[in-house]
């Protein structure tokens, strides 16, 4: 347990999503917004610069109708802003339809920090070490914002901008992520290194194929721990698209992996071990989801 103690804020607790974008609109870059709380105050007491700190910190624990995680097989699956890691894990439909994203909540640190932490908390955080982060960027879908002007949808491609950085403007907040409804032949997996099973990753990858029989119709590949975001394997995707998965095919996407990430040495792990185990660790993602009914 850390012995650092929290710094002073003003803890502010609106009553509605109105309330909370108006208190976002007026305080801005000096306000921070927390659900489950578990990243937040970390950040509080580790900050590096009192500069960095937020003079007020909102809590969303008072609004109303964000803690849901609902699946709908025509319009796919909604998880509000509130919703936490556990309560994602004790739906059986995210297990059949999602397993990529279940696998990833699964072995989301501690039993302690899923009933806490959020789904959507994992996203904002930015970074690119998060496992839901990484098995959402693989099934795709959008992050959808309340602001001052209005909703918008962000895509999760366009979703992480930098570390730490996302596309949620000063004066939105995040209330829900819409995950598409899972298409005939979908499957999913994800696969991650630890130096402890509780520990952040020091690799991730999670992995979304629509198969024809042995035939990859579409894909997307997504990693984590290789560059300053969750990224996108597009070059890799294209060697699987419209091919039998084949022996020869998963040797050459193995092979393809290395060229396309940046990863660099951390108190996880380096470089050179990530470069050169990212092929063979995705190789077996793509086993495993072919192995799923």
């Amino acid at each position: 347990m850390s012995s650092r103690i929290l710094p002073d804020f003003d803890l502010l607790l609106p009553q509605s999503i109105p309330e909370a974008v108006e208190l976002l609109s007026t305080h801005r870059e000096r306000i921070t917004v927390m659900a489950g709380g578990t990243d937040v105050m970390v950040a509080m007491k580790f900050a590096q610069s009192p500069a960095k700190l937020p003079e007020f910190v909102m809590s969303l624990e008072n609004v109303p109708g964000l803690g849901y995680v609902l699946f709908d097989p025509e319009k796919g699956l909604r998880i509000g802003a509130k919703a936490t890691v556990a309560e994602l894990l004790a739906q059986p439909d995210v297990k059949r339809h999602y397993r990529a994203l279940w696998h990833a909540a699964q072995t989301f640190a501690t039993g302690q920090v899923r009933n806490t932490a959020t789904v959507l908390g994992n996203l904002l955080r930015a970074s690119p070490a998060g496992d839901c982060s990484c098995a959402i960027y693989a099934i795709g879908g959008v992050v959808v914002l309340h602001g001052a002007s209005g909703r918008r949808e962000v895509d999760i491609d366009d979703f992480w901008l930098s570390y730490g950085v996302t596309a949620r403007l000063p004066d939105e907040l995040a209330v829900e992520l819409i995950l598409p409804p899972p298409a005939a032949g979908s499957r999913s997996a994800f696969k991650r290194m630890t130096r402890t099973s509780e520990d952040l990753a020091k690799l991730n990858v999670a992995v979304r194929l629509e198969m024809e029989g042995n035939t990859c119709v579409d894909a997307r590949l997504a990693m984590g721990c290789v560059a300053p975001t969750p990224l996108r394997l597009t070059k890799t995707e294209t060697l699987l698209k419209g091919h039998e998965l084949t022996p020869e095919v998963l040797q050459r996407v193995a092979a393809s992996v290395p060229w396309e990430i940046s990863p660099i040495d951390d108190k996880r792990s380096t470089a050179e071990y990530r470069k050169q185990v990212s092929g063979v660790l995705l190789k077996r993602a793509i086993q495993d989801a072919c192995g799923a009914a």
